[in-house]
C-alpha cells in the first residue's frame, strides 16, 4: 500500500494541491486519466500554520487518500498503470465522502475540503513531471468545482455515463484559463445509494423558476411601472403553464437593484431557472432584453431581444409578456429534458419532459415513436401523472391527423378516452381541453371543438396553438375566410412558434376553399420553408400548383 507521493514545493507554506492520477488503455495506446489537482479550499490560508500542518500530517499518516486510490485500481503521482475512467470518478467520490465524515463535528471555517478535477486525456511523463493537456485541462476543472465537490470534463463523463453510480449536472461549456477551446464540464452529484461526499439541498422542483425584477435601462423613473409591470405580468403568465412553480412577486421583488449571484439566490428560493431582463427606450422605440438562465449552474440558457415602436404601453406589455411566455414554455421543457436525460432514475416527471422534448421535434415516425415510449414509461410509474396522459394522447391524435397509421379512427378513438381521463381528473387542463377539440375537428365535430378552444383559452389566454385550431376550425366548418385573422393572432402571441408551419398550412388550405390559389401557394411554400418534412404541406402545395396550371413546378412539390 503505498502513501501519496510527497508534493514538490514547501509542505508548510503551499501545500495546497495533490495529485491522484489513473491511466486508461486503449488497445495498444495509453489514453491518459487524470484524477488532478485536489485543491485545499482557500480560506483554510487563513488557518495557522501549525494547525494545517497537523491536519495534513494526520491524513497522510492515516493514508487515506493512499488506501482509497489504490482501492479503486490507482496510483499515486507519478506511478503509471492501465485503469478504467470510472475508477477514477469513483476514487473522488470516497474521498470527498471520508472527507465529509471527517468534517463532521469540525467549525465551518476550519473543516478541509477539497475540490477534485478528472479528464481524460493524453499526457508526458519527463521524470518526476506529469505534463501535457490532460493534466492541464483537469487542473483548470478543480478550480471550477464548487468546495468539497467534483467536475469532470465530458471526455470523462462520455466514458462513465450510466457506469458509475453518481449522477452529473451539465455545466455547459466553460472557458478555462489557458486552454484553447471551450471545455464542456460536469458536476458529481451522488445518489441516495452513495456516500455523499458533501451534504446536498433539497432538490428544486420541476420547472422551478424566478422571474427577477427587470432593470430599467434608461434610468427614467417614469419607466419604472411599465418595467415592473413586465416582471409581474410575466410572473402571472408564467405560473399558468402546467406544472410551474414560479416563485411570488413580492419574493422576486426582494432582489430589485442588488448585485446578485445567480447560484446563491437559486439555493435560496430553491429553483432550478431565473428570468432576468432589462428595459431601454429610446425616442420613440423601446427595447426589452431576456436572459433564462440555469440557477443551478449560472449558465445562459436561451436568450431574445424585443424591438418595437413605442405604441400604447400597456399593449405593448401584453404582447411581450405572451410572446415570451409561449417562448419559454418550449425552452423550460427543453431544459428538463436535458436534465432528465443525466439522471441515473429517472422520475415519471422526468420522463414526461423526455417524452414532450421528442413531441417537440417533429412528426416523424421516429419521434412519435420515441415520444410514445417516454410518455408510457412515466404512466407505469404514475399511472396518474396527467401531463404524461395529455402527451400520450397527443401522440396518438398526431399519428392519425397526419396519416402515419392504418387505424387513424382507433388512434383518435384512444386519445379521447385517455384524454376524458386526464380531464376527469383535472378539468382545469388547457391543453388537454386543446387536444381534445383537435381531435373533434378531426372527427367531424368542428362545432364541439371549438368550444373545447375557447375552454382552453379561458385557462391560458396565452395559448397561442389555440388560435390555430380555431383557423382550422373554420376551415372544417366551411367559414375559411375566418381562419386567416385566427393564424395571425397565434402568430401576434407566439412569432418562433414550433407549430407555426402547421398554422401555415391552415391558411393555404383555406385560401384554396376559397378558391385563392396564388394565396394558397404563398402560405405552402412558406409553411414548407419552415418544415420541409411535413407530408400534407407537400400534397397541399402540388394541389395548389396544379390548379395554376404550373404542371412542372407541381412534380417537385410533392
Amino acid at each position: 500500500m503505498q502513501p501519496l507521493a510527497q508534493p514538490r514545493r514547501d509542505v508548510l507554506g503551499d501545500l495546497d494541491r495533490r495529485v491522484v492520477q489513473v491511466e486508461h488503455a486503449q488497445h495498444d495506446r495509453l489514453a491518459r486519466q487524470v484524477l488532478q489537482y485536489a485543491e485545499i479550499e482557500p480560506r483554510l490560508r487563513r488557518l495557522d500554520r501549525d494547525l494545517r500542518r497537523r491536519r495534513l500530517r494526520q491524513l497522510r499518516q492515516k493514508g487515506v487518500a493512499g488506501r482509497l486510490v489504490a482501492h479503486h485500481r490507482g496510483v499515486a503521482e507519478a506511478q503509471m498503470h492501465d485503469r478504467r475512467p470510472g475508477d477514477a470518478v469513483e476514487c473522488a467520490v470516497a474521498v470527498q465522502a471520508v472527507m465529509a465524515q471527517r468534517n463532521e463535528g469540525v467549525p465551518a471555517d476550519r473543516r478541509m475540503l477539497y475540490r477534485i478535477g478528472v479528464n481524460l486525456g493524453d499526457i508526458l511523463i519527463e521524470g518526476d513531471d506529469i505534463l501535457g493537456d490532460g493534466v492541464n485541462i483537469a487542473a483548470r476543472l478543480e478550480g471550477i468545482a464548487e468546495p468539497g465537490s467534483i467536475c469532470i470534463s465530458s471526455t470523462a463523463y462520455e466514458h462513465v455515463r450510466g457506469k458509475v453510480a453518481v449522477e452529473f449536472t451539465d455545466l455547459g461549456d466553460q472557458t478555462l484559463k489557458n486552454i484553447a477551446r471551450p471545455i464542456r464540464a460536469f458536476a458529481v452529484t451522488m445518489n441516495a445509494n452513495t456516500d455523499r461526499a458533501v451534504s446536498q439541498p433539497t432538490s428544486a422542483p420541476h420547472l422551478s423558476i424566478v422571474v427577477l425584477p427587470f432593470a430599467n435601462i434608461g434610468g427614467d423613473p417614469e419607466q419604472d411601472y411599465f418595467v415592473d409591470g413586465v416582471t409581474e405580468s410575466l410572473t402571472t403568465d408564467l405560473s399558468r403553464i402546467r406544472g410551474t412553480f414560479v416563485i411570488a412577486r413580492n419574493s422576486a421583488f426582494a432582489y430589485k437593484g442588488k448585485a446578485i449571484d445567480v447560484r446563491q439566490v437559486g439555493r435560496e428560493l430553491n429553483v432550478r431557472y431565473m428570468l432576468e431582463g432589462s428595459v431601454q427606450r429610446g425616442g420613440n422605440r423601446l427595447r426589452v432584453n431576456v436572459q433564462l438562465i440555469d440557477a443551478e449552474t449560472g449558465n445562459h440558457l436561451w436568450a431574445e431581444r424585443f424591438d418595437k415602436p413605442v405604441a400604447d404601453l400597456f399593449d405593448m406589455q401584453d404582447e411581450i409578456v405572451s410572446r415570451l411566455a409561449n417562448t419559454l414554455d418550449a425552452q423550460l421543457i427543453a431544459a428538463e429534458a436535458r436534465r432528465a436525460e443525466r439522471s441515473l432514475h429517472p422520475d415519471a416527471m422526468d420522463l414526461y419532459f423526455q417524452g414532450k422534448a421528442w413531441l417537440n421535434k417533429g412528426l416523424s415516425p421516429e419521434c412519435m415513436l420515441q415520444a410514445r415510449s417516454f410518455f408510457e414509461r412515466a404512466l407505469s410509474l404514475d399511472p396518474g401523472n396527467v401531463e404524461a396522459m395529455v402527451g400520450l394522447a397527443s401522440v396518438d391524435a398526431t399519428m392519425g391527423a397526419n396519416f402515419m397509421t392504418d387505424d387513424g379512427p382507433g388512434r383518435f378513438a384512444a386519445a379521447e378516452a385517455t384524454l376524458t381521463k386526464a380531464l376527469s381528473l383535472t378539468p382545469s387542463h388547457a391543453l388537454a381541453h386543446l387536444a381534445l377539440g383537435y381531435i373533434q375537428m378531426f372527427t367531424n365535430r368542428a362545432a364541439q371543438g371549438v368550444r373545447e378552444c375557447e375552454q382552453a383559452l379561458a385557462l391560458d389566454r396565452n395559448l397561442a396553438d389555440a388560435h390555430g385550431a380555431f383557423g382550422l376550425a373554420k376551415y372544417y366548418m366551411g367559414r375559411a375566410a375566418e381562419t386567416e385573422g385566427h393564424i395571425l393572432e397565434a402568430f401576434r402571441l407566439s412569432p418562433r412558434d414550433i407549430d407555426a408551419y402547421r398554422w401555415m398550412r391552415f391558411v393555404g388550405v383555406a385560401k384554396l376553399q376559397l378558391g385563392a390559389d396564388a394565396e394558397a401557394v404563398g402560405w405552402l411554400r412558406r409553411s414548407m420553408e419552415a418544415n420541409r418534412n411535413h407530408p400534407l404541406t407537400h400534397f397541399a402545395l402540388a394541389a395548389a400548383l396544379g390548379l395554376l396550371g404550373a404542371l412542372s413546378s407541381c412534380t417537385t412539390a410533392h
